[in-house]
């Protein structure tokens, strides 16, 4: 830039100006305005995914409901996901028993980087041992185990309605969580442990996941579950926040637990995903932790509520569409 020579008398009335009226100021950067697009979840139709699993009667490990419990849930992954990896593999139980397992991905816009895991174990427990009668039979498990996976296969079919282009979802189903035994360190969530060590895709990586487990009771309460805080607090907050949002402050509680050995430890652990699990708690029941069907044969349908479905369903939908906004470049 060419100089300029400024007399005298110029110099000295600069000098005097008060210093404060010869600020400079920076435009402010553009406020990113966030429209979230979310398709409206169907409490009926998670309801009845949840009624088709538990048709197939106990789908514990070795059995032929298990098998064609496999069967049904690979087929309605194809029908909505655009490539679906299924994994075969044996786990070894706490008891030597070699466990016929099979996990299931459903992926959503394969070819996107960043990308969001959503999980939930297919499998029952194979007995009811919380229960005082038939405590060695297995139970249906309609709330433990089948109610995340009709929630994320509803929300399966919502992808496949409306696409989402600035980021991939995986849909996890997982098998062999519930054939543990307490005691037996590593005995439960056999198949999150293979995935995360083996998982679908080489270098498979995900900026966060959500597990359910248990979202199905009436009057549900899920509470800021410890092994989340600690490893994927942020992403808690973003679901409770959610929740919030849209009016299920009632069934999102900040109130903070112990930590829960779930499927979402070993995926935290091992695979080093950012992932929490939003699970029933209710100190009230039997249990002191879990709701009084847990491991007991009164986990049938009569105790899926709708309303509580359609919580958690809708929040986890909300947050992968806004996921997806918050991508989208400004204009």
């Amino acid at each position: 830039m060419k100089k300029t020579l400024l007399s005298l008398s110029v110099l000295l009335l600069l000098a005097s100006c008060d210093t404060c009226n010869n600020k400079t100021t920076t435009p402010a950067e553009p406020t990113k305005q966030i429209t979230v697009n979310a398709p409206t979840f169907s409490s009926d139709t998670a309801y009845s995914y949840i009624q088709a699993q538990v048709n197939f009667g106990p789908r514990a490990m070795n059995t032929t409901a298990h098998e064609k419990c496999a069967a049904f849930l690979i087929q309605e992954a194809e029908r909505f996901a655009d490539t679906v990896y299924v994994q075969h593999f044996n786990a070894r139980g706490y008891d030597g028993t070699v466990l016929k397992s099979t996990n299931i991905v459903a992926a959503f816009n394969p070819q996107a980087t960043t990308r969001v895991l959503l999980c939930s174990h297919w499998d029952s427990r194979p007995w009811a041992d919380q229960d005082d009668s038939a405590s060695t039979a297995p139970i249906l498990a309609a709330n433990d185990g089948a109610s995340g996976v009709g929630v994320l296969l509803e929300i399966a079919r919502l992808l496949k309605a409306s696409p989402l282009k600035n980021i991939g979802v995986d849909v996890f189903l997982i098998d062999a969580e519930d054939y543990g035994k307490p005691g037996y360190e590593n005995s439960y969530c056999l198949g999150a442990q293979h995935w995360a060590t083996n998982p679908h895709v080489p270098g498979y990586k995900a900026d966060f996941g959500i597990l359910l487990d248990m979202v199905g009771a009436p009057n549900a309460v899920f509470a800021r579950e410890g092994n989340s805080t600690f490893h994927a607090g942020w992403v808690q907050d973003v679901v409770w926040g959610n929740a919030a949002e849209l009016g299920f402050g009632n069934f999102f509680s900040n109130e903070r637990i112990g930590a829960i050995t779930d499927d979402h430890l070993y995926i935290n652990n091992l695979i080093k995903i950012p992932t929490i699990d939003i699970i029933q708690y209710d100190p009230a029941s039997s249990s002191g932790t879990f709701g009084d069907y847990w491991h007991t044969h009164d986990d049938d349908m009569d105790v899926i509520d709708k309303a509580t479905l359609h919580a958690v369903g809708a929040t986890v939908t909300h947050t992968l569409y806004k996921y997806e906004a918050e991508q989208t470049p400004l204009p």
